[in-house]
């Protein structure tokens, strides 16, 4: 495999099979993001498109020795994709959750039975309106830290908010997010 500064190196020479390797690579990755924020496939689409066209024009400013391609390309992605979420905040419109498994950046399950696909698409379906339920605040948090893996000291830095404040918000947003499943009768499934 070919490493991120070599690929961005040749990007930057010219390579267009180069630029195609990076946004296969992480297109699915960064729209997932994308979609957990917006809840939307087509805003998801739309954002993820954002986000390759200002990875492209910022391919310069890549440097290896400060973190891995990844690292890099996410914490763009997510930079962007917050902003769009809290301008979103300020000018509300239709928020209405799309079936994400119509999407062709959808990761799907291997060795699973038709039946537990269902279930797992279901649930997935489920966890992502109770998430949409969370207010804003809340949610930003709770998909940072619980689906992006992002620790405490990233989120403080992203969000610029003390970490303090972080660590409650997640607190808080897990607890409301329980309720909300719970609420909706939410059942995890325990064999997947």
């Amino acid at each position: 495999m070919v490493s991120g500064a070599e690929l961005v190196r040749r990007c930057r020479a010219g390579d267009g099979a180069a630029w195609e390797e990076i946004v296969s690579t992480y297109s699915r990755r960064i729209f997932n993001l994308a979609y957990r924020f917006t809840s939307r496939a087509d805003a998801a689409e739309d954002l993820t498109q954002e986000v390759f066209v200002r990875i492209f024009r910022t391919l310069d400013q890549y440097e290896p020795k400060q973190g891995d391609l990844q690292n890099w390309l996410m914490r763009l992605a997510r930079n962007l994709v917050i902003d769009d979420y809290r301008r979103r905040q300020r000018t509300p419109q239709d928020t209405r959750s799309e079936d994400l498994d119509d999407h062709t950046y959808h990761l799907s399950s291997v060795n699973l039975s038709p039946q537990k696909e269902i279930e797992r698409r279901e649930l997935s379906q489920q966890v992502q309106a109770g998430i949409d339920k969370l207010p804003p605040d809340l949610r930003v948090c709770v998909i940072l830290r619980d689906i992006e893996e992002l620790s405490y000291a990233e989120i403080v830095e992203l969000l610029q908010i003390p970490e303090g404040t972080v660590k409650s918000r997640i607190n808080r947003g897990r607890i409301e997010l329980a309720k909300i499943l719970r609420r909706m009768r939410v059942v995890a499934m325990s064999d997947v």
